[in-house]
Order: structure tokens, then C-alpha cells, then sequence
């Protein structure tokens, strides 16, 4: 279908979308999840599967996300974007990722890999890299972890070394989402090696200054979206190309984060919801003893746990976006963030095997949708902080605050 710029330009921040106390969507965001998902089932539910097992980026629903202007969705609009609330941009991928995980990562990691420059950049920064992927004509990637250096973020290794105007940039990263296909990377290294988590620096390093993809890895899920490791070897890169001050890196990361783990929740129950959606769908259809399976008061049973957990999970998601929407990041939002992430995950990985199981063994093929959203669902407990780290991240932010 066709959808014009007035058709899906995101609603107004008003007090019902974006206060802390209200979580009903407005009629203007269920409309625009109407437009969404009527897309999304058209023009690139189709492609999912062929991008599954390929394994290879998925351009022509990248292409329909662009028609639709959903990357600029989550850019300022004095950058071409068109500046939506987070509540909305949760509905966006929720809906796209309900279809295919992998067009919703695509549109996620752009983003991860630009929030670093929208929140803490120089105004320089944003006019010379918001635009082009506000567009959806450049991509970018966040390049934190290494390969000895996953949740213990301080061990990093890769150095930036300060040569007059210049940093000179060496070492390798791991797990960098869009490797090769990125037009930018979010790069954070060691400018002080002998102050730890405090000598960590961030830069904006374009991909032809040198950035060598050195591996794609084979991935058990979102295979159509690539996961590489990239290598650099004495980058250089414009001190201008720094976001934020030197040592400010591990806060920078660490903030990121924070406002970017609510959109990994709003992912997983995107997924979540489509494997529910799946197998409801089949259910109805498929019939044994003479009757609708759906019939069956143990079916039914299971259904209602799903759509239950699903929906718990949704009203967390929505509650941490809209703490990032009251433009109050703090420890509040570190513990709504992780909590988002972690329920929303957990549940995607409990609906997928729970939803495949009522398909029984056409569930465990490729001629259904299921298999590849159980694959999918794994690895929103992994990226972005393991469910592990989320745990230790809400205990720690609970024990600070009961008795304070």
C-alpha cells in the first residue's frame, strides 16, 4: 500500500503520550500502528524468511521502512527528522519486529549508534550525521564491546591516541551489529588506558577512514541483520569526531543504554506478539476430534497466559519510553530500562516456545513463521547488557534506593 508523509509523520507530544501517569495510547499513535503494521504485513513480512535464510541484510524491507520515513522517526526535527515521542517509536518496532526481527533491528541500531551524538554531540556533529540518517541514506553501528571486553565494558583495549588534530584509533570490536553495511561507528576507546572505566573516549569514525570488517559471524537468529567483528588499524579520525569531552565515554555508553534498552524490550514484544498472533491464527485454523484446537480449554489456558504476559510486558516498555520522553534520565530510568528489557525479553523467549508448541511439529518447520521467531527471541536477552547484568543493574538500583 501506499502511505503518504501526512499518513504516518508521527503524533504530538501531548500530556497523554508523554506524562509519567498515562499509558493509553492517543488515537493518533493507534492510527499510526494501523499504518504500520498494514505495511509492515505487506511489504516486509514477505521478506522475512528469504532474509532468515540467506542471511543477508534485508534491503527491500529497509527500502519500504524508508518509504514510510520510519529512521528519521527518532531524530530531532531540526535534523530531518521528525522527532516522536518514545512511546511511538516503541509502537514502530514493535510492529515491525512482530513481522520480521531483523528490519527492526536494522532500524534500532542506527539509532543506538546516533544517541550518542543526538544527547552528547557538538552541534557540528548532528548537522553533519542526523541528516543522512534521519534519511535512511546512511546507517550507523555502536562499536562498545570487544572481544575480551563484553560486560566488563572498563577492559577494553582499543586505545585513541591524541596526534594534534587527530586521534589515531587501534583495535578490534566485537558483536557490532550492521558490520559492513553501516556508513558510521559509534567507536569507544581507551584514551587514558591507566584510568579505567574514567579514560574511556567516544568517537564518530566514518567506515571508509578505514574500518575492516574482519569476520561476519553465523548466527543462530536475525540472521538477515549482520554481526561482525571490525578491526582498526591506526584510524585516524578528526578530534571534531569526538562526542563529548575526553574520559566521558563509559557515561556516554552507560546513558545510551539506558535509553536504548526500553526499545530492545519494545522489540521482543513485537516478536512476542507475532508468535502469539502465529499460532492463534493457525489454531483456529487447524482442526482434530472434529473441532477448532482453539476449542480446547487447555489451549485456550495457554493463550490467556500469553496475551497476559505480552501485555505486561508492553505497559513496561511504554512506562520506561516515557520516562525517557519526561527528559528525566537518572536512576529511575536505569532500573525502568533494565527491568523493561529483561521482563520484555524473558516473555519473548516464553511466548516463542510456548506459541511454537501449539503448532506441535509444524512448528518445528520452516513452512511456519514460529521456528525462526523462537530463534528470533534469543538474543533480546543477550545484546545491549546480558539478562544477568539487567539483574544486577535493578538490584543494585533498588538496594540504593529502599532506606534512602
Amino acid at each position: 500500500m501506499a502511505a503518504s508523509r501526512s499518513q504516518v509523520a508521527p503524533p504530538p507530544e501531548t500530556e497523554q503520550n508523554v506524562g509519567m501517569t498515562a499509558f493509553e495510547l492517543s488515537q493518533e499513535q493507534d492510527a499510526f500502528r494501523a499504518v504500520v503494521r498494514a505495511v509492515a504485513e505487506e511489504r516486509i513480512a514477505p521478506h522475512a524468511a528469504d532474509a532468515d535464510r540467506s542471511a543477508s541484510f534485508p534491503w527491500e524491507s529497509f527500502k519500504a521502512a524508508r518509504e514510510l520515513e520510519l529512521p528519521a522517526l527518532g531524530i530531532p526535527q531540526a535534523y530531518g527528522g521528525q522527532g516522536a515521542d518514545h512511546v511511538t517509536q516503541a509502537v514502530m518496532i514493535e510492529e515491525i519486529a512482530r513481522v520480521c526481527a531483523s528490519t527492526s533491528l536494522a532500524l534500532l541500531i542506527s539509532k543506538l549508534g546516533m544517541t550518542p551524538v543526538m544527547v552528547w554531540g557538538s552541534e557540528d556533529l548532528k548537522r553533519r550525521y542526523l541528516p543522512r540518517v534521519a534519511s535512511g541514506e546512511a546507517q550507523a553501528s555502536y562499536c562498545l564491546s570487544e572481544p575480551d571486553a563484553g560486560s566488563d565494558v572498563a577492559s577494553m583495549t582499543t586505545r585513541a591516541v591524541r596526534d594534534g588534530d587527530s586521534y589515531v584509533l587501534s583495535g578490534t570490536k566485537a558483536w557490532i551489529t550492521n558490520a559492513g553495511i553501516s556508513d558510521t561507528y559509534t567507536v569507544f576507546a581507551k584514551t587514558d588506558p591507566s584510568a579505567g572505566h574514567r579514560g574511556i573516549s567516544a568517537f564518530v569514525v566514518e567506515a571508509d577512514w578505514g574500518v575492516q570488517v574482519a569476520k561476519l559471524e553465523h548466527k543462530l537468529g536475525v540472521r538477515g541483520s549482520p554481526t561482525g567483528q571490525i578491526v582498526l588499524d591506526e584510524v585516524r579520525v578528526p578530534v571534531a569526531n569526538r562526542i563529548g569531552e575526553e574520559g566521558q565515554g563509559f557515561y556516554i555508553a552507560m546513558g545510551t543504554l539506558d535509553r536504548s534498552r526500553p526499545m530492545i524490550g519494545a522489540q521482543a514484544v513485537g516478536i512476542a506478539q507475532g508468535a502469539l498472533d502465529a499460532a492463534v491464527a493457525y489454531g483456529k485454523e487447524r482442526r482434530q476430534f472434529g473441532r477448532p484446537i482453539t476449542d480446547n480449554q487447555g489451549i485456550q489456558f495457554t493463550i490467556a497466559d500469553l496475551a497476559t504476559q505480552i501485555e505486561a510486558a508492553r505497559g513496561l516498555v511504554y512506562r520506561a519510553c516515557a520516562r525517557i520522553d519526561a527528559d528525566e534520565p537518572g536512576t529511575e530510568l536505569t532500573r525502568l530500562g533494565a527491568m523493561a528489557k529483561l521482563f520484555a525479553s524473558d516473555t519473548a523467549m516464553r511466548v516463542t516456545t510456548d506459541a511454537l508448541q501449539l503448532l506441535g511439529g509444524y512448528g518445528y518447520t520452516m513452512d511456519f513463521p514460529l521456528e525462526r521467531m523462537f530463534r528470533d527471541a534469543k538474543i533480546t536477552q543477550i545484546y545491549e547488557g546480558t539478562n544477568q547484568i539487567q539483574r544486577i543493574v535493578i538490584a543494585r538500583q533498588v538496594l540504593k534506593e529502599v532506606g534512602a
